[in-house]
């Protein structure tokens, strides 16, 4: 074990998942981190992480971590972690090519005792179904003979500082007895929350699946019951306040369901249960609630503008918020797109700012031309806050309201304002 424990490690993406295992594990040995975006290469070679999630002072701490996009400087690795993402087509299947293409750039420098593990989020029994064979043909070397693998989910959480890589626990596992002690040992080193290692590679793929998934099923049973208490003219906060006063009542919130893993992982299972022939159905219908949230909102800001006499077709409106979450510049996935549509459907005449967001991605993504900056005076008739960034936070209610012209709604889609100072939330 000491011999491969000692190896240099190739990281392969250096997103929100690969950057900060690659800093960490840099600060106790030599790492190459590689990703073929050049751009984000001179940026990090320069001490700067355009997402936010590290600062100068962390990058800095990475002594032995060298960053790269040159394919070829994978080549004096003996320990390989890839952690590129696992998207869906536009039919909501698993994409592996990124997972794929990644497997063969490494198995073209893998030589004998050499270990490959892998963090991105698949569906169960991809990693030796899927993996395993392309390093294989690729290297002609033999899986469990002359290289291993390992499986160790991905557990970052975008924007949030406290739960951060070392302090949620790892799950780790390995082809073999050999290579799971060699990956548990070696994630231990830089977890500070410790390990857990699981009996198979396919025990650690689903555990991690299902993580997701369960949060996705929860959020769509409370966004389910918006859609029932908009009919019984309930405040869906106001229940689920009194409801969380019992101990064991779940703490999950309504709202659009995006981001790249929440409302991508559930497909993935699914996919792999109808493969073997199983139509799931708790899944499935939590998944459809989700992806309609967009259109459900959009409706629901109809009827309060409706109510309100304000013509549809000559509303001026803006979004607060275009990333997927709160405090995050990832856009990847983000439910806001879906609202934005089917507003601008119904002929709302829609601008968005997001002061997280690069406004290149938001061009290049959506076709979406984000405001610079916000007016200094009342010009919308209506305003949905979207997401709960810190800098809508603290403008507050009174600020966000001077911007709406007199009889306009303000739509709190997140329910972070006072229900007495808004007109709509969910």
């Amino acid at each position: 074990m000491t011999k491969l424990i000692n190896k240099k490690i190739g990281i392969i993406g250096l997103g929100y998942v690969g950057l900060p295992l690659s800093v960490e594990f840099g600060k106790k040995r030599s790492v190459l981190g590689f990703d073929k975006n050049k751009k984000r290469i001179e940026e990090l070679n320069n001490n700067f992480d355009s997402s936010s999630e590290l600062s100068e002072d962390l990058l800095e701490e990475a002594v032995n971590l060298k960053f790269s996009s040159n394919i070829k400087d994978l080549k004096d690795c003996g320990i390989f972690i890839i952690t590129v993402p696992t998207p869906v087509d536009l039919n909501n299947k698993p994409d592996l090519e990124p997972l794929k293409e990644a497997t063969r750039e490494v198995a073209n420098f893998l030589k004998e005792g050499n270990l490959v593990i892998y963090e991105s989020t698949v569906y169960p029994g991809a990693t030796e179904e899927v993996c395993v064979p392309i390093l294989e043909e690729v290297s002609q070397l033999k899986y469990n003979q002359d290289f291993y693998c390992g499986y160790s989910p991905e557990r970052i959480n975008p924007g949030d500082k406290e739960h951060s890589l070392r302090f949620v626990k790892k799950i780790t596992s390995g082809s073999n007895d050999y290579s799971a002690d060699v990956v548990d040992q070696l994630y231990s080193e830089i977890i500070d929350a410790g390990t857990y290692r699981t009996e198979s590679i396919k025990v650690a793929e689903a555990a991690k699946v299902i993580e997701n998934t369960q949060r996705d099923v929860n959020i769509a049973f409370v966004n389910e019951l918006v859609h029932i208490f908009k009919k019984m003219d309930l405040d869906t906060t106001d229940v689920l306040k009194a409801a969380k006063t019992k101990w064991n009542f779940l703490d999950f919130t309504p709202g659009l369901v995006g981001g790249h893993c929440i409302g991508v992982d559930p497909y993935y299972l699914t996919f792999k249960a109808k493969e073997l022939g199983y139509n799931p159905q708790i899944i499935t219908s939590g998944r459809k609630i989700n992806d309609g949230m967009g259109e459900f909102v959009a409706t629901d800001i109809k009827n309060e503008l409706l109510k309100r006499d304000i013509n549809i077709s000559k509303t001026r409106a803006l979004i607060l918020g275009l990333s997927f979450k709160e405090n995050c510049r990832d856009i990847r996935n983000t439910k806001v797109i879906d609202l934005a549509s089917s507003l601008e459907d119904m002929g709302i005449k829609i601008q968005i700012f997001d002061p997280w967001v690069d406004k290149e991605d938001a061009k290049n993504q959506f076709s979406i031309e984000c405001l610079e900056e916000l007016p200094n005076k009342a010009v919308y008739d209506l305003i949905v806050l979207a997401v709960a960034h810190e800098q809508f936070l603290e403008m507050g209610v009174d600020s966000i309201r001077s911007l709406i012209v007199p009889g306009g709604l303000l739509y709190d889609l997140k329910s972070v304002f006072p229900k007495e100072k808004v007109d709509g939330r969910m």
